[in-house]
């Protein structure tokens, strides 16, 4: 069974390999201190077979943004500064890519935005694509531009309702 876990100690990040040298050095050197300090938040996705090999992570923080970047339909919605939760990184092993695990932990930081939305306020999930085939690829699950900047996107909440709610 595979299941989402926070990351811990006692999980292999020295075996961890997404094919991006600062999504590793990341894993590697700096989640777990950003965990601890109250930054982020990096789950890892495991099997309960192996449970200390990681097969993906992401990580969630939080965010404010500025109104004008905002798409105008909503932009005359909201106040000057908004909150929302950021999709800080998502990474895939290399050796468990292609196999929809990019999609699951997606849909997991999906809930986990919506919650926080839930208890704490905020109108969606953000990212920062790292180039255009990261943007494309978040454009198929309903990311929309951020004004003037490509490569940052934002998914509403009411789309992350619709798809949760789909599935």
């Amino acid at each position: 069974m595979r299941l989402f876990e926070l990351l811990d100690k006692h999980h292999d990040r020295d075996g961890f390999d997404c094919g991006s040298e600062a999504l590793n050095r990341f894993l590697k050197q700096t989640a777990r201190q950003h965990i601890q300090k109250g930054i982020s938040r990096t789950f890892v996705f495991v099997d309960t077979n192996q449970p200390e090999k990681i097969i993906g992570f992401f990580t969630l923080t939080l965010c404010e943004i500025r109104v004008e970047k905002l798409p105008l339909r909503f932009n005359k919605k909201f106040p000057r500064i908004i909150p929302g939760v950021k999709l800080a990184r998502l990474a895939v092993n290399t050796t468990n890519q292609r196999q929809g695990i990019g999609q699951a932990l997606l849909f997991e930081a999906m809930k986990r935005a919506l919650v926080v939305a839930e208890n704490a306020g905020g109108i969606g999930l953000f990212v920062d694509a790292k180039d255009e085939f990261a943007r494309t690829y978040y454009e198929r699950y309903g990311f929309i531009n951020l004004q003037n900047t490509p490569l940052e996107l934002f998914l509403p909440l009411s789309t992350i309702m619709e798809m949760l709610n789909q599935q």
